[in-house]
């Protein structure tokens, strides 16, 4: 077990997509380190998931599961808005939320393009723009993005997901250049294949090319990712990234 040291105690932190993934690791990852963190979903079972890990944590403050729905803006805006009540400030925010499907481009619905696009990069605009004033206006925040290794190069069958996660790395960085200067650092992780519910959903061949490709040789797991958010959010490990987009993806990109 990766111990942090109360790296972030006092601090606290949203965490969306926490249900299970990337995001429920993100969230013990966090609470290990000391952080109070609200985990949401639109999954009803991350209230379950908060509850066990603040009682495994010893302290029934230590984590609370909040339900949302990323497709709509009001709910986003009172997921933040019980978050902060919740916590008392957002000092983190870290968007691991998601959707995942096939489709080769030709024969892609507009639905399916539209749905992707709205949860993977709109939802993600929206956590944002939510959490900023309040971030601004101490001077102290940080915001991590989840994108994917596919906003970096591309996916067979994958346009829409794509170009969502490559929206989520410009918007990232076009985000930094604006609010760097009053204190709020933002910056992105794009994992490759990791072994999560969401990659599991995909077809067999895909994940047998995939893995093929990869210098590695093998899918990452959750908790190989979730140290990079952990760095992120602490000072004085995550000071300096400002616009980043780093990469613990099997050296399936090396830029």
């Amino acid at each position: 077990m990766i111990g942090y040291a109360g790296l972030l105690a006092g601090r606290t932190a949203l965490v969306t997509g926490a249900a299970s993934g990337i995001g429920r690791a993100v969230g013990e990852h966090l609470l290990r380190a000391g952080a109070r963190v609200v985990l949401a979903d639109r999954d009803p079972r991350v209230v379950e998931v908060a509850r066990g890990l603040a009682a495994a944590s010893g302290s029934d403050d230590a984590a609370h599961g909040l339900v949302f729905d990323a497709a709509d803006e009001q709910s986003i805006v009172e997921l933040v808005r019980d978050a902060t009540r919740v916590l008392g400030r957002i000092d983190t925010l870290v968007t691991s939320h998601g959707i995942l499907t096939e489709s080769p481009l030709q024969d892609m619905a507009l639905t399916q393009w539209d749905e992707t696009l709205r949860i993977d990069l709109t939802s993600v605009f929206l956590l944002c723009r939510e959490v900023l004033p309040g971030m601004r206006a101490r001077g102290d925040g940080r915001i991590v993005n989840v994108a994917s290794q596919l906003g970096q190069k591309g996916g067979d069958g994958m346009a829409h997901y794509a170009a969502a996660k490559s929206g989520v790395i410009a918007m990232t960085k076009s985000l930094a250049l604006e609010v760097s200067r009053d204190g709020v650092l933002a910056n992105c992780i794009a994992p490759g294949p990791i072994n999560t519910p969401l990659v599991e959903a995909i077809s067999d061949d895909w994940k047998t090319a995939k893995r093929e490709e990869l210098p590695l040789g093998r899918f990452g797991e959750v908790d190989e990712v979730a140290p990079t958010a952990v760095m992120l959010a602490s000072s004085p490990f995550g000071d300096l990234y400002v616009g980043q987009t780093l990469g613990p993806n099997s050296g399936d990109v090396m830029p």
